[in-house]
């Protein structure tokens, strides 16, 4: 399996906060069956003050590491980016990395606050398919805007976004609500990507195949596995090389 959406990179943002940490959650995403992850550590204006080149210098580290310990994981870099208009300089100085290329549009993991849908996001997405620039919206069943009424993502679907859904979300491990949402989103065929947003060892490892199994009692075992390999390889086979 590939895991697009992961915050394996120490001391970077709040995901690993040590290479030793780094390493034990790459074993377990290797034993979870995922081969392949790329690492996407948070763009947050004024509270994580990365960009492309702090993120590769952080993957480059951790793969030589990789390589030491002899754990088998493919590593790309992206980032998750929340939104802000303050992050077009930014794309004008080529400072935020891609999840990928595809039909001719850069691929964002794009991130909303949990706790709402900014006013303006639509304008802001808007402008970034202008640029052929397609947001990925990161996790938004776990938004509570989103939580509290399906329809404020729609909007969003219509316009061109896909949707990363969190596997954890599925399979129940963040709560009844943002589980009945990622249903619904499977069920509606919105969801493009299944990925961990694995942070820690303790409750955010990096796991997908309790979500695939999940997802597979909604939309069938073929398409739950395009989830979690079809529609991410596609998305990275034009990314940062592993």
């Amino acid at each position: 399996m590939i895991d697009i959406h992961c915050h394996l990179l120490p001391g970077i943002d709040d995901g690993a906060s040590d290479l030793r940490e780094a390493l034990a959650l790459a074993r377990i995403a290797v034993a979870n069956g995922i081969t392949h992850a790329v690492a996407t550590p948070h763009i947050h204006l004024g509270r994580y003050e990365n960009d492309s080149g702090r993120i590769e210098q952080a993957r480059d580290r951790l793969w030589d590491a990789l390589g030491e310990a002899e754990i088998s994981l493919g590593l790309g870099f992206a980032a998750e980016v929340r939104i802000d208009p303050m992050i077009l300089p930014m794309l004008d100085e080529g400072r935020i990395p891609f999840l990928g290329m595809v039909d001719g549009y850069h691929i964002m993991l794009l991130e909303f606050p949990h706790s709402h849908i900014p006013p303006g996001s639509d304008k802001l997405v808007s402008h970034l398919l202008g640029r052929n620039i397609r947001p990925m919206i990161a996790h938004p069943e776990r938004n509570r805007d989103i939580m509290a009424n399906l329809a404020k993502v729609e909007p969003f679907v219509r316009l061109g976004c896909l949707l990363q859904v969190t596997a954890g979300s599925v399979a129940g491990y963040f709560g009844a609500e943002s589980r009945r949402r990622s249903i619904q989103m499977l069920e509606q065929g919105w969801v493009e990507v299944l990925a961990s947003d694995a942070h820690n060892l303790d409750y955010r490892p990096p796991e997908l195949e309790s979500g695939r199994q999940a997802a597979a009692e909604v939309i069938g075992d073929a398409a739950a596995w395009d989830l979690v390999m079809t529609n991410p390889l596609r998305i990275v086979a034009t990314g940062t090389d592993y």
